[in-house]
């Protein structure tokens, strides 16, 4: 039925602008945290654009780095 099919579309649709809005939020965290922590604009910059780019590897490495 064409209804269904619309409302798989909406749903698929919905669920990629949240992770495409989680992705966003979370790289203007790390961004935010890295300069917080004290470290560099370029640094940070570096950040955002790992975790923008490489949403999971992205933060996952940023977790790990962050303290140090």
């Amino acid at each position: 039925n064409s209804v269904e099919g619309l409302f798989v579309i909406f749903i698929m649709l919905f669920f990629i602008v949240g992770l495409f809005l989680l992705n966003i939020i979370t790289s203007i965290w790390a961004y935010r945290d890295s300069i917080n922590k004290g470290n560099s604009k370029e640094y940070a910059l570096l950040i955002l654009l790992g975790t923008l780019f490489f949403p999971v590897l992205g933060l996952i490495i940023y977790l790990i780095i962050r303290n140090n």
